[in-house]
């Protein structure tokens, strides 16, 4: 079967291979899943350059988001059988042409979730559910609070921007570029204003939520958060840290990471099985759509990587394991 393999930490243009592998039988409780789309994320790539190394096991297949049909099962596999449309989560592997999972590991998507919307159905929308709920734990309400949400351009920066109106918060988008500035201003509700290293923007805010990291997430901490505050991280796109300096600056404020597989390993099936139904009614109704670039065959994987890298890229990146 077609595969990726990553055997070495590095350049994710470099390291992540393109092979044939052995196609295996699924064992006890385990189902075989036809893989139809799966995602690039920024969390696909950042394991292989080596930034977790000391919990990344190599050689691995990465991918951690999309959707396929069973097309085999285990003994003692009840629930799942073949034909069944699944998203399988919990670790990496979703960048080949099949996978073996635990069938515990699978989730069936309803008949009315098209494919694209399937293959995007997990990382963002559970992820922005999550950081919602952090807030709610840290506030209360967050009717009227000032949030800012770094990376509002991007697909779950939109996803922020409709969550936090819909629970009354004055949220402000924070984008690097005048273009997505100009397209966000149409697409979501609240403010959206220009803010990088050297433009810190001007703002008091109650919260921010940051996929960014680095000197200026330390800035954002230093100059714009109040005191009883919070400060969520989820990403670190800079791939620097948020400067030591600025967190132990700011004793009077709540800083914080939040890693989606933290919560799915913790959290269990039933709680999972809710995040997914609110994720599927967020597609259902537009909310956690995502602007699909493109869709490319695995086989052209080296051109899907370079557009990836591209800054210029506007919309989310698909990769096709059939062809």
């Amino acid at each position: 079967m077609r595969s990726t393999l990553v055997s070495q930490f590095g350049d994710p243009r470099q390291v992540i291979a393109l092979v044939e592998a052995g196609r295996v039988a699924p064992g006890p409780g385990e189902v075989e899943v036809a893989l139809s789309l799966a995602s690039i994320n920024p969390s696909d790539l950042i394991p292989v350059t080596g930034a977790y190394s000391a919990r990344t096991t190599l050689p691995f297949v990465p991918g951690f988001e999309g959707f396929g049909t069973v097309t085999r099962v285990g003994t003692g596999v009840a629930a799942l059988k073949p034909g069944d449309r699944v998203v399988p989560i919990g670790a990496s592997g979703l960048w080949q042409e099949y996978l073996i999972r635990p069938a515990a590991w699978c989730f069936p998507l309803p008949d009315d979730i098209g494919e694209t919307d399937a293959a995007t159905c997990y990382v963002n929308p559970l992820t922005a559910l999550q950081l919602i709920e952090a807030l709610r734990a840290h506030f209360g309400s967050l009717d009227r609070r000032r949030i800012g949400v770094t990376a509002a351009g991007s697909a779950i920066g939109g996803m922020l921007m409709k969550l936090l109106a819909g629970e009354g918060a004055d949220a402000t988008g924070i984008v690097r570029s005048e273009r997505s500035a100009d397209r966000l201003a149409t697409a979501v509700p609240g403010r959206v204003v220009l803010g990088d290293e050297d433009r810190v923007p001007q703002l008091r805010l109650d919260a921010v939520i940051d996929a960014v990291g680095g000197p200026f997430a330390g800035d954002l901490i230093l100059r714009t958060l109040e005191p009883g505050g919070a400060f969520i991280q989820y990403g670190a796109l800079s791939g620097v840290p948020v400067p030591q300096a600025a967190i132990h600056a700011r004793p009077d404020i709540r800083l914080s990471f939040l890693w989606l597989r933290t919560w799915v390993h913790s959290a269990g099936r039933a709680a999972i099985e809710a995040a997914f139904a609110r994720s599927f009614d967020g597609l259902r109704n537009g909310l956690f759509s995502s602007r699909i670039a493109e869709i490319y065959p695995l086989s052209q994987l080296e051109a899907a990587l370079a557009h990836q890298a591209d800054p210029g890229r506007d919309g989310k990146l698909l990769i096709d394991p059939r062809c």
